[in-house]
Order: structure tokens, then C-alpha cells, then sequence
């Protein structure tokens, strides 16, 4: 009698052994998700008992719209005696009447994605091959619990927070004022691994490519955001401050709605995001396949449009800033990811964290994306190494040069800021909700001489080489200093500027200052003061001088991130020494105050309580507050309405907790005249 296949169990089961063995027991739902280089087991049931004398069978596992064998899209697992490492096949493990268990066991450059499988029988009489489609998919992902997957990482706390976690933090602001938001990633909720898999489809990406991390992670980059209008990416980039036909990139707190918009509708980008929303998204995707990943930032983040990286800001006769030139910018912060892989294709010493930014800046190869660049290669300003290293770099380490154009219409060098750009970079602590300062993993720190060394190796590759050589009498400084926290919204903005004179003569200067509201990615919207000050120094003298910008003076000037940027300029009359110094600081918002009530219980009904006063001492107009946290409750919309000057609104949410578990519930809230205000709370859900 042929051998014919009944039916499979894929034993897919969340709690299942299958599932467990390969951490993928997180993911909704019940398909067959498994991780490379790793064995799996499945049962078939048969019309009768197998004989390993005279039948055969193998198992077919083919992916994309054109599975060839050559190209590992289309793999025959043929059953054999003994596993062995590093290759597809299957092994008999359990015989119980007509059903047979086999372990599976994959390599672990296996191609990621969805498989479809069958089986075929035949018998060594020489009868016909019969093949069964069971109508089962399997997704194979990443495996960083895997010794020879690439992106193999050592250190179990490292997997579960880059891997397995479904809540992170993303931080903003200014440097010397970090802000931090909590993002919900929710890579394990429904829909998602389909939605990120679907962004692979909708990449140009052949099936055939997605084996390497590299390929799939720069591919990712690209399709986070739409890159030219007829584009597929996942979001919409929009800085303009208009976004009455989307959703302001401040208000989402999450990617799920993103991701679960994005595959519903077929591909079309999800308006709108910004650097914060294009990394969170990018995590969620990357965690998904299997990649560990982080959202980073960066506070005083260059944006080199030249490579000559280095950020050039240039002056006319008169000291006045020359607009059209000045295209390299320095946003206050700017968001970013790490994924962690080996580089095979670079020297060694280059694997571990990679940098890899969504956000829509520059071209690569045609496409704006940008990564994977070896965070090692940029510490060390070897930027000749592949992908966009050069451009990285200038995030982090460009030296601020300033240049002055002569009466001939050619420009000289009047000063270089060496510690302009490139501090605080922040990440998510592993295991808790501290902020990381992971500087150090990007440069040396500044002003030692490795760290010169690397800003001069990184500028002899790029545009302009001979940038460095004609240093100048430089005995007067001037730096600015807030008190604690700094100003906060709604409240006149105070700062302090200390001038020193570290020479044995007097010096005089003219300190002309203006302050400026800018969009957190570094463009200027408006000047809101300008004045000048003379200062006369004594041998060795230190003067302090209070900087003060009323609220009536930028009350109506505010942009969404309400950073301003406060720019002094002058010239020491002696020495000719130029005084430069660019600050930015933002102004302070309040949070969302969550308090939960009642017990928290896996289906039992509980509430919370959200209390939210307005800085302001005006009405805030058509004020809405979204609410979400995985395992509590999804994420919806409240209108509010008009909130008037000072005054408090409350809100109290009632829903029914459907996971246990420390859970977060995060509120934000969104309005024209105020944005990045929110909360979070955690909640201990009994079973």
C-alpha cells in the first residue's frame, strides 16, 4: 500500500516545546515560528506505519513568489540517521503506530521569512512519489541565541531587553535637558510579525537576500520612510508643524498602530512620523525578525551635507550668518538605531553594534537610508568603511568650523568648536528604565588625543582635507550655564553667560546674541530676540551676565519641540580672536499624572486616574489625550477639548487588564499649543 501523509502536527503551541526551545513562545497567535540553526519538531500522521526498509520521504520548505533550490529558497530536508550541525535535514525521533515524530533541524544562514511545507512519499518498489501540501507555514527568524547566526549575541540579559522586550524608552529634548518617553514596541502582538514581514515583501529585496542581517537591516532603513512620492516606505515624514490629515509624530506612543495601518492598507505610508517615530517603528521590526535593536539618540546631532565632515557655518564681512550657505545643520537630538551583528564583510573588530537611521537625510546608493555602519569604525573615524560610515561620524564627531567671507569673495577659518556635536547618546538601560550614556562606545572622549586623532584620520577621507592646520590666540572664553533643570514652559526663560579672560592683559568684545526658535532637527524658524552687549575684562577677570527671554516674548513663536537656540558671536579687539557659542535648550513640560485604582486582576474590570495641568496662561484649544498599554488596554483617543490657563483637567479610564504581569499604561496628550506631554504608570496584574 503507498505511503500517504493523513495530516501534520506543526506542535505550535505557545506553550508548546517547540515554541518554548526557541523564545519565539511570545508571539500572538499559533503558527510554527522558529529561529535558524536550531532543531524542531513536527508529527505526521500516516495512513499506516512507516517502514525505514522500503519508504522514503523528505520534506519540501519553499518561500517567495519563485523558490529555486540554488538560491536557498526552495529546501529539500532529506530524512537521515544522525543530525549533524549546519545543514537542513530530519530525523525520525518517535514512532507510535501510524505517526512519526521528526526533529528538524535548519543551518543556521538559512533565509528568514515564511515557508510553505510538504511532504513527500514514496517507496523504494519503485512506486510513483506522492507529494502532500500541508497547507501549514512555518516563519523562520534570526536567531541570536545561536553560536553561528551573525546576529548572535552572548549575553542573556543583552537578549531579553533587545530581543524579547516589548516596551522601551526614547529620549529627546537638549542635552542638557534629557526627555524621555516610554514606546510600546509590541514586536509579539497580533498582526505585527505579519506586518514585518510584509515590509520585507514590499522592500526590492529578493528572497534570496534575506538570509544576510546586513541586506535586511539596510533594506528596513530605506522602507521605514517613504523616500520619493512613489515610495512604499511605512511612514510619512512631515516637519512642517501642519498635521491635521495624520497624526502628529508626537503623539504616537507606540508602533503597533503604525505597523497594523500600514499592512492593512496595502502599503500606504501611515502619516506622520519623525526621527523618534522612525526609530521606534525600526526597533519593533528588527526585534521582530529576530535582530537585537535599539532606539538611540543623539543630542547635538550634526547633519553633514557635504561630507566634509565637518558642520561649516559661515559668515559674511559683517559677522551677519549667510542663510544659503549654512545647509549643514545640528539638530538638538536625533534618533537612531543599534542592531548588533558580526560584519564579515569588514575587517575584524568591526562587528557589534551597528548604526542604522530611518530618518530621511541623505542618499545611499540612490536610496535615503543609512547602515549599517560599525559603531567601532566611527569611534575610531575609519570612515572609509561600508555602509554611510562617513556620514555617522559627522553626527557624532564633526568639529564645528566656523569660516568668514573676505572682501575677494573667498572665505578663511575664524574659529573651530571641537566639542560641538555628539553628546549624551542615550539608550534604554538593559533590565530597568534608567537611561544608558553610551558616548563612549561612539568616541573617544573629547579632547584626549585619541579623539583628535580620529576627527583628523575621519576628515583626511572627506571633502574638504586641508581643514586643519591654523590655530590662533585664543585666551578668552565664553560658555553658557542654566540653573537645575532649566526653564519651563509658560515661564520666563533665564540663563547665564560666564566670559573669562585667562590672560595677563585687558581684553573687549562685543557679544552680539540672538536667540531663535528652532525645529528639533536643527532648521531655525524664526529669530524671537536679538540684542548686543560690550564687555570689558581686567587682567584674569571672570564676568557673569544674566540672559533673560520673557514668555510674551515667545509665547507665540513655539514650534512642536519648543527648543530655542540662543547663538553668540564676537570679536576680541586685541587679539582678534573670534568668541563663538551655539546652545540650544528646550523649555520644560509638564507630565500626565497616572494613578491607578482599585486591583489589578486578569479580567476584573479597574480604573485609572489621569490628571494633567496646564502650564499656560492661555487656553490650550481641541485637546486630546491617547491612552494605550499592552495586556491593559489598546490604544484609543480621548477628546478633551479646551483646557483654559492653569487651570487641571481629570480623566478617569476604566478597562479590563487581559495579560498578568508588570504591565504599562501610557497616556499622552496632544494639542496644537503643546506637545510632548505624557505618562506612564506600572501596574502589577494578578492572575
Amino acid at each position: 500500500m503507498a505511503l500517504v501523509v493523513r495530516s501534520a502536527d506543526m506542535l505550535s503551541s505557545k506553550t508548546g516545546q517547540n515554541r518554548q526551545e526557541h523564545h519565539t513562545d511570545l508571539f500572538d497567535g499559533d503558527e510554527l515560528i522558529i529561529r535558524r540553526g536550531q532543531t524542531f519538531q513536527i508529527e505526521l500522521e500516516l495512513n499506516r506505519p512507516f517502514s525505514a526498509d522500503t519508504d522514503k520521504l523528505h520534506l519540501d520548505l519553499k518561500t517567495g513568489p519563485l523558490p529555486v533550490v540554488s538560491k536557498g529558497t526552495h529546501v529539500i530536508i532529506p530524512l537521515v540517521d544522525h543530525l549533524e550541525d549546519e545543514r537542513w535535514e530530519a530525523k525520525i525521533v518517535e514512532h507510535n503506530g501510524n505517526k512519526i515524530k521528526l526533529s528538524v533541524n535548519s543551518p543556521p544562514k538559512a533565509v528568514i521569512g515564511l515557508y510553505g511545507l510538504s511532504v513527500t512519499t514514496s517507496s523504494s518498489k519503485g512506486g510513483i512519489a506522492t507529494t502532500h501540501d500541508l497547507n501549514k507555514n512555518i516563519v523562520m527568524l534570526f536567531n541570536p541565541w545561536c553560536e553561528e547566526d551573525t546576529v548572535f549575541l552572548d549575553d542573556e540579559e543583552e537578549r531579553k531587553e533587545y530581543v524579547l522586550n516589548d516596551i522601551g524608552r526614547i529620549y529627546y529634548g537638549t542635552e542638557n535637558q534629557i526627555g524621555a518617553r516610554t514606546w510600546n514596541f509590541g514586536q509579539f502582538q497580533e498582526g505585527i510579525l505579519e506586518a514585518s514581514l510584509f515590509v520585507l515583501e514590499k522592500s526590492e529585496i529578493p528572497p534570496s537576500g534575506r538570509g544576510d542581517p546586513v541586506n535586511v537591516v539596510r533594506v528596513i532603513s530605506a522602507m521605514v520612510s517613504i523616500n520619493a512620492q512613489d515610495d512604499f516606505g511605512v511612514l510619512v515624514g512631515n516637519w512642517s508643524g501642519n498635521y491635521s490629515d495624520g497624526v502628529s509624530p508626537a503623539a504616537w506612543s507606540g508602533s503597533v498602530e503604525i505597523l497594523k495601518k500600514y499592512h492593512a492598507s496595502d502599503g500606504t505610508p501611515v502619516s506622520y512620523g519623525q526621527c523618534w517615530v522612525f526609530s521606534g517603528v525600526t526597533t519593533t521590526v528588527l526585534r521582530c525578525l529576530g535582530v537585537p535593536a535599539r532606539s538611540v539618540t543623539n543630542f547635538q546631532s550634526a547633519h553633514d551635507t557635504d561630507i566634509s565632515l565637518t558642520t561649516d557655518v559661515y559668515f559674511d564681512e559683517n559677522m551677519e550668518p549667510i542663510d544659503y550657505l549654512n545647509t549643514d545643520s545640528v539638530w538638538n537630538f536625533h534618533v537612531w538605531n543599534d542592531c548588533w551583528m558580526a560584519r564579515p564583510d569588514l575587517p575584524p573588530g568591526h562587528g557589534g553594534w551597528q548604526a542604522l537611521d530611518s530618518t530621511p537625510q541623505e542618499t545611499s546608493q540612490g536610496t535615503f537610508r543609512c547602515g549599517p555602519a560599525s559603531v567601532n569604525a566611527i569611534r575610531s573615524g575609519q570612515v572609509y568603511l561600508k555602509h554611510d560610515t562617513p556620514f555617522v561620524f559627522a553626527e557624532v564627531n564633526s568639529d564645528k568650523i566656523y569660516w568668514q567671507r573676505n572682501l575677494d569673495g573667498t572665505f578663511s577659518q575664524i574659529h573651530s568648536e571641537k566639542k560641538a556635536v555628539g553628546h549624551h547618546i542615550s539608550t534604554k538601560a538593559v533590565g530597568s528604565d534608567e537611561r544608558a550614556d553610551i558616548t563612549h562606545l561612539y568616541k573617544h572622549s573629547e579632547g584626549s588625543e585619541e579623539e583628535r586623532i580620529a576627527v583628523e584620520t575621519a576628515s583626511r577621507y572627506g571633502s574638504k582635507p586641508e581643514v586643519y592646520s591654523t590655530p590662533m590666540a585664543e585666551d578668552v572664553s565664553v560658555e553658557v550655564n542654566m540653573e537645575g533643570e532649566g526653564p519651563r514652559m509658560g515661564a520666563d526663560a533665564q540663563l547665564t553667560i560666564t566670559v573669562k579672560n585667562l590672560s595677563s592683559q585687558p581684553r573687549r568684545t562685543t557679544l552680539h546674541s540672538q536667540v531663535a526658535v528652532m525645529y528639533y532637527t536643527g532648521v531655525l524658524k524664526g529669530t524671537v530676540k536679538k540684542d548686543q552687549m560690550p564687555v570689558e575684562l581686567l587682567p584674569n577677570e571672570v564676568k557673569t551676565i544674566e540672559w533673560v527671554l520673557p514668555y510674551q516674548q515667545y509665547q507665540d513663536q513655539l514650534v512642536d519641540q519648543a527648543a530655542l537656540m540662543l547663538t553668540l558671536s564676537g570679536r576680541v579687539s586685541e587679539t582678534q580672536q573670534v568668541l563663538a557659542n551655539q546652545t540650544t535648550f528646550r523649555l520644560r513640560t509638564p507630565d500626565l499624572n497616572i494613578k491607578p485604582l482599585g486591583e489589578a486582576v486578569v479580567g476584573k474590570e479597574m480604573a485609572a486616574k489621569i490628571t494633567f495641568t496646564n502650564p499656560l496662561p492661555r487656553m490650550l484649544k481641541g485637546v486630546i489625550f491617547r491612552v494605550e498599554g499592552l495586556g491593559l488596554q489598546k490604544g484609543h483617543e480621548v477628546i478633551v477639548g479646551d483646557v483654559s490657563g492653569h487651570s487641571t483637567v481629570t480623566l478617569t479610564e476604566h478597562f479590563i487588564p487581559t495579560q498578568p504581569g508588570l504591565r504599562k499604561l501610557v497616556a499622552s496628550l496632544d494639542c496644537k499649543q503643546l506637545t510632548q506631554v505624557h505618562g506612564v504608570v506600572d501596574i502589577l496584574v494578578q492572575e
